[in-house]
């Protein structure tokens, strides 16, 4: 019966420790994506609100504080989450603190018991006498065994408690240091909620005042939007003429809408391509205010735009880095626009928007880090913004999940 007990209470121990550790590693996994929302948070307002908001137009700041507004709730997210582990790991260490207690007491019993029956018979003519009253050789053997081991036994038992007694206060002082974890989570997301709430009251004033003059913002994001546009297929031309112009030089005139490789191209490629989620920044600074793929008109939701790069809001004359080693493949000159730089690797390519400088030329062979132009600061918008877009072949890529971490 005792030995059942012990089994139950040795399965509901190994389960809340692999329970305990799964918690941990999401737990680890969440502090990290914390940390980089935090670091983010701290670049969102070092870059876009330094400068005193009068400088900005309302359209740049109603797009900052979206873009804040969207980090700050992810932050809450994140921070709730963990402290909702926190809670399931506190109630389960009590459990086990509980658990512990009782298998101490049984111990502590146990041991209690053979103490006292030691005790009635611990004079050392009693252990001879038991010995001498053995039937044979062979019993008088086993009854010293018997001996051995029961004394063998009160001594694991005392280990066992001290063992218990130590591993029950590591216990404690987790559980003391896991509710302060808590407790200072709680209060980061109190701060994070009313920082938040701020932000919102600020958006809704801003937004009353585009709704209020609907028409000039109205045509002055249109414009934005057709510029981009236009940009964007130019872009796709140059990249399919690329493709056609490397692939007749390979001797392959069929259009496929993808290069023909050399085997250096192929291992430019591949190394191009296992550094995904490693590529450094094409700026020192930067935070991506402009998500690629769609999203609604920030004066009309019934509206959706595709985007197919991202923008990186940085600072005022910001260098552009290639994120890796290639070929400059063409520079793009748009009509009342700014100059972009296309760089080949491989099947891969990047592009560089919105310079107000470039460094390189077609042709040039380019490193990684390779300082190849300057962001271009809007000074009525006051804004510093990268476009940077990532192509397989002719097909655009989302370059979020291809940049590290910072």
């Amino acid at each position: 019966m005792v030995k059942c007990r012990f089994f139950l209470i040795f399965c509901l121990g190994l389960f809340c420790s692999v329970n305990l550790f799964s918690q941990s590693d999401k737990q680890k996994k969440l502090e990290a994506q914390r940390q980089q929302v935090l670091r983010e948070m701290k670049q969102i307002n070092a870059l876009l609100f330094s400068k005193k908001k009068e400088e900005k137009s309302e359209i740049t700041l109603i797009e900052d504080l979206n873009y804040k507004v969207s980090v700050r709730r992810n932050l809450i997210r994140i921070t709730n989450e963990q402290a909702n582990i926190l809670t399931r790991e506190i109630n389960s260490n009590q459990n086990e603190i509980t658990s512990l207690r009782t298998q101490l007491q049984e111990l502590k019993d146990d041991y209690a018991a053979m103490i006292v029956k030691s005790y009635k018979s611990k004079s050392e003519q009693s252990k001879v006498m038991f010995l001498l009253s053995s039937q044979d050789f062979k019993q008088a053997y086993k009854r010293l065994q018997y001996i051995k081991q029961y004394a063998n036994y009160q001594k694991e038992q005392g280990e066992a408690i001290k063992a218990k007694t130590k591993e029950l206060q590591e216990l404690n002082i987790k559980l003391s240091k896991r509710k302060e974890e808590k407790q200072n989570l709680i209060e980061e997301n109190r701060v994070a909620k009313r920082e938040l709430e701020q932000e919102l009251k600020q958006r809704e004033t801003l937004m009353a005042s585009i709704k209020a003059d609907m028409s000039k913002y109205n045509a002055e994001i249109k414009k934005k939007q057709r510029e981009a546009t236009r940009l964007n297929k130019e872009i796709d031309r140059l990249i399919n003429e690329a493709i056609a112009a490397s692939n007749k030089k390979a001797g392959n005139t069929k259009s496929t809408g993808a290069f023909v490789l050399t085997p250096e191209a192929k291992r430019l490629a591949s190394n191009f391509e296992s550094n995904k989620g490693k590529l450094g920044w094409p700026v020192t600074r930067g935070v991506i205010k402009g998500k690629f793929g769609k999203r609604r008109s920030l004066t009309d939701s019934s509206v959706t735009n595709n985007y197919k790069s991202i923008q990186i809001a940085t600072e005022e004359n910001a260098e552009v880095k290639a994120v890796f080693n290639g070929e400059v493949s063409q520079i793009l000159v748009v009509k009342n626009g700014n100059p972009a730089v296309l760089i080949r690797h491989g099947s891969y390519l990047t592009v560089y928007m919105n310079l107000s400088n470039v460094y390189v030329k077609k042709g040039d062979k380019i490193s990684t880090g390779q300082v190849i132009g300057k962001v271009f600061t809007n000074r009525i918008r006051q804004e510093t913004l990268l476009g940077f877009r990532i192509n397989k072949d002719n097909q655009v890529l989302n370059p979020e999940g291809w940049l590290a971490k910072f």
